[in-house]
């Protein structure tokens, strides 16, 4: 590789990081702004969004737009913010994947709600665009601000409707359980 190719390579990349935080960013402003045709135009053809409790599921761009409208459907204002992203990019420039830390206000069906949770993403760069080709889910909590105080330090942090299930991280992560077993 000459000097110039590893300068584009490099440039590329960074170029490429900014495009994908960029992504992740609309991602939120259309969830809050109940944009569906921003949002579709988040994912590829074949994406698919997923989550480890099974809270939203969805393959392919129009199954993933069902239900993001199903999703809005019940919920008012909402406040979505990204935190940190952590994005890997191998040796294939059009592709990458990444783990971004966010937090939720939310109302569904009129109660106030907060929510932190990570997204586990695949991206994809297709005709110069990136796009998520995977996004997973993984709630840490979501829960009516009401019950905040005493649910976190519960195991069921995740509340679909009325129905409180099992938190989807930390809790199920490896090196968590290895450290209660060996620290306790």
């Amino acid at each position: 590789m000459t000097a110039i190719e590893a300068l584009e390579a490099r440039v590329d990349r960074l170029e490429s990081r900014a495009a994908i935080r960029e992504l992740v960013t609309k991602y939120a402003v259309a969830c809050d702004e109940h944009d569906i045709p921003s949002l579709q135009n988040l994912f590829t053809e074949d994406a698919v969004f997923k989550s480890p409790s099974s809270f939203l599921e969805a393959n392919g761009r129009d199954a993933i737009t069902s239900m993001f409208i199903e999703v809005l459907k019940s919920r008012g204002p909402g406040y979505h913010w990204t935190h940190d992203l952590i994005l890997e990019q191998g040796e294939d420039r059009d592709t990458a994947t990444g783990v971004v830390y966010s937090h939720a206000e939310t109302t569904p069906n009129g109660v106030v709600s907060i929510a932190a949770m990570k997204y586990r993403d695949t991206y994809r760069r297709e005709s110069g665009v990136w796009y998520f080709s995977e996004r997973e889910i993984h709630f840490f909590y979501y829960v009516p601000m009401s019950e905040y105080i005493e649910t976190l330090n519960q195991e069921k942090r995740l509340y679909v409707g009325t129905e409180k299930r099992v938190a989807d991280f930390p809790e199920s992560v490896q090196s968590w359980k290895d450290f209660e077993s060996t620290h306790k």
